[in-house]
């Protein structure tokens, strides 16, 4: 197969049945600028917009990409040299397809002055995050805004030349208010429990510290929409390049690939206007809070539940995980019992169904999913799609043995080691200090609890702390399966399935 480097150039030379964007760059103007130019945001905002853009419609609300770390350096240096244009690959266990998209037509270069530049232009009327679960500053201790991170201490004392997204949007802000330009909108792509609301108390709480003033305006002026963004997307490999290159000719510097399934439901409260994405398939509500708990606890704590537990066993893909009994058991079980009974009914919704779909789309072979993806940042995770669920159950005194199963899994795979003895890579940012922390608790515990940034008032909950140390105990006693399966034949307490 002829191999055909990626790029405005070359879209005539690729494949037909590649699909290839029906618009010219030059055809769009910048609406939107979005920070963290990743594989999740190309499969889903992105190309959100590319099949809007195709159809014709809104062409002037096409991405500048943005970012402030070396990964977005990187990524910039990548789509350069392809003007931007990505190929996202979409994993249909059926029939594999490939789309061109090319609703970015710009990135900032990778430094706080020029993203500032971006965001004060009259054009740009939203700007949009996926910079991950632990870039929100959130106090573990109360819930809200840790405003005595380093970080944010650096963009209070300096907000000129901020460092952090959100002293960056603040600068922006600022600006646009003293040139008399309506401000944009802020809406988070991240998967985040109330993501629009958090959003707003990282930069109303940033902003506090430059002035009332500007706090006070931003607080009236600038909306802050929540959202829930659905979309498997596997890190790019050398599998996913040799999987564009033998199958479609394609030589992407970038290239993205994804589940079939998206979904996008999103608060429809702007402060300078919106694409019409609606005729694309996004769903606008009045409040998202309900779908994004049901797909934060069913899928993402989901996520959570099977990738310790395969993890220990060695299973490396998502896929094989489903198909291993005790996994797939667990899973059932603690979605059933524990998780179901906590969400609220949504109209027209049912949680049944919607826990089936997950179910097909882990076991979609095609993806190819890692377990070592879904076990990365645990210290970002558990406080935001596991903890709350514990803390939900204990508000009324519920059983969270299969929760707290969860917890001693996670911190048993954080000593390093599966059931094996084979060595468990370093996995998440902090790994150094959990790894230190789970050996601790092999003999003791109580001693992974005081992950204060991790737990907060959760460690010294009596019923929490008992059922962590008995799955802890046990899965140093009996190992991973026995464990697994005590609780599995353990008593049922059914909840309400809707």
């Amino acid at each position: 197969m002829t191999l055909t480097k990626l790029s405005v150039e070359t879209l005539g030379d690729i494949s037909a049945d590649v699909e290839k964007p029906s618009y010219q760059q030059n055809e769009l103007m910048p609406g939107i600028v979005h920070v963290g130019i990743g594989n999740f945001h190309r499969a889903h905002q992105a190309t959100y917009l590319h099949r809007l853009f195709d159809m014709g419609f809104d062409r002037d609300w096409a991405i500048i990409g943005a970012g402030v770390t070396q990964y977005d350096c990187a990524m910039r240096q990548r789509l350069v040299a392809q003007d931007w244009l990505t190929t996202v690959v979409e994993l249909d266990p059926e029939k594999l397809s490939a789309r061109i998209i090319g609703s970015m037509i710009e990135f900032a270069e990778v430094n706080p002055d020029s993203v500032v530049d971006a965001m004060v232009q009259p054009a740009i009327r939203i700007v949009s995050l996926t910079v991950t679960e632990g870039g929100y500053f959130v106090d573990a201790q109360t819930g809200g805004f840790d405003a005595s991170h380093p970080d944010i201490v650096a963009d209070a004392n300096n907000p000129e030349h901020p460092k952090t997204v959100f002293g960056i949007i603040i600068a922006a802000l600022n600006k646009r208010r003293q040139n008399g330009t309506k401000p944009f909108t802020v809406m988070s792509c991240d998967n985040l429990p109330e993501n629009g609301r958090i959003a707003r108390r990282c930069v109303l709480g940033l902003a506090k510290t430059v002035s009332d003033e500007l706090h006070d305006w931003i607080s009236v002026n600038v909306k802050f929409p929540s959202s829930m963004v659905d979309c498997i997307t596997p890190r790019t490999g050398e599998t996913e390049f040799s999987l564009l290159k033998d199958t479609f000719g394609i030589d992407d510097n970038a290239p993205v690939v994804c589940e079939p399934f998206h979904q996008w439901v999103l608060e429809d409260t702007f402060s300078n206007g919106r694409p019409a994405l609606e005729k694309v398939g996004v769903e606008f509500v009045a409040d998202v809070a309900p779908y994004e708990l049901m797909k934060l606890r069913i899928l993402n704590a989901g996520h959570a539940s099977i990738a310790y537990l395969a993890g220990l066993l060695d299973i490396h893909y998502v896929h094989e995980a489903m198909a291993h009994p005790l996994v797939a058991s667990y899973l059932d079980k603690l979605e059933r019992t524990e998780i179901f009974p906590t969400l609220e009914k949504i109209p027209g919704v049912s949680y049944e169904t919607y826990f089936n779909k997950i179910v097909e789309r882990f076991s979609n072979e095609a993806v190819a999913d890692t377990i070592p993806r879904l076990c990365f940042d645990g210290t970002s995770r558990q406080p935001q799609f596991v903890l709350p669920i514990v803390d939900a159950r204990l508000k009324k005194n519920q059983s969270i043995d299969g929760l707290s199963l969860e917890c001693a899994l996670w911190c048993r795979y954080c000593f390093g080691t599966t059931d094996s003895g084979a060595d468990i890579g370093a996995n998440d940012p902090q790994w150094d200090r959990l790894s230190a922390q789970a050996a601790l608790a092999k003999s003791n515990p109580q001693k992974w609890l005081q992950l204060g940034d991790v737990y907060g008032v959760l460690a010294t909950d009596p019923q929490f702390v008992s059922a962590f140390s008995q799955a802890l105990t046990s899965l140093w006693k009996n190992g991973t399966s026995a464990t697994v399966q005590h609780y599995l034949t353990s008593g049922v307490h059914e909840g309400n399935v809707v």
